[in-house]
């Protein structure tokens, strides 16, 4: 068993510049705590066997939904239902993200790609 450690937000955003490429900061019950930091818009996607939970750190998102669209602000979190089609967007610069997910989830959907997430 590994003794547990804090882990500091922004010591661990500090170690990345590239967007929409998540990197791991911890892991827990069989889920992951991803970071992003995001610019402009995601494709649309969605994720057919795991909620998807968005909690922004700093800035402004636009969660699309192909029936609306959530603004979220810093300090805001949202979980986006497995199956449910989305698309973050960055409204205004950079936003960072915590994002939850199930271990090996892509963040791109049903498959990998570049954008699957690494450690920090």
């Amino acid at each position: 068993m590994t003794a547990p450690a804090k882990v500091t937000l922004a010591d661990k955003f500090a170690l990345f510049s590239d967007h929409w490429a998540p990197r791991l900061a911890a892991h827990y019950n069989g889920n992951e705590v991803r970071l992003a930091k995001i610019d402009g818009e995601f494709h649309w996607h969605h994720h057919a066997d795991t909620d998807e939970l968005f909690l922004v750190i700093e800035g402004e998102l636009d969660m699309e939904f192909r029936d609306r669209t959530e603004t979220m602000h810093t300090g805001d979190l949202i979980v986006v239902p497995r199956g449910v089609e989305h698309r973050p967007c960055a409204r205004k610069g950079e936003v960072k993200l915590l994002v939850m997910d199930a271990d090996g989830t892509p963040n791109t959907g049903d498959e990998a790609t570049a954008f699957t997430p690494i450690e920090v």
